[in-house]
């Protein structure tokens, strides 16, 4: 799993029929204190995230067709949570 802040989301006026009705995000790594690192991925969502929320995200292509429990949809990366707060030992 990869922590993520979503940066905004794609609209495509055609796409998979696998896809239809799924929402796709753009997210960017981010570290536990928040600072961004690496380049941004596009993610299937799957938790109802929004732009300016940090999400936990699965990029395994194998991994993201058994949460889907589907082999023909053509992700490999899918948003699994919406994160509410990090709290780390001190």
């Amino acid at each position: 799993m990869m922590l993520c802040k979503v940066t905004g989301t794609i609209v495509a006026t055609r796409k998979s029929e696998t896809l239809r009705g799924q929402k796709i995000l753009i997210v960017q790594p981010v570290d536990l204190a928040g600072s961004p690192g690496g380049r941004e991925i596009l993610a299937l969502d799957t938790a109802d995230a929004g732009t300016g929320d940090t999400v936990l995200i699965v990029q395994e292509g194998q991994a993201a067709a058994q949460l889907l429990r589907r082999n023909d949809v053509p992700v490999h990366s899918i948003v699994v949570a919406v994160v509410d707060g990090i709290d780390l030992p001190a």
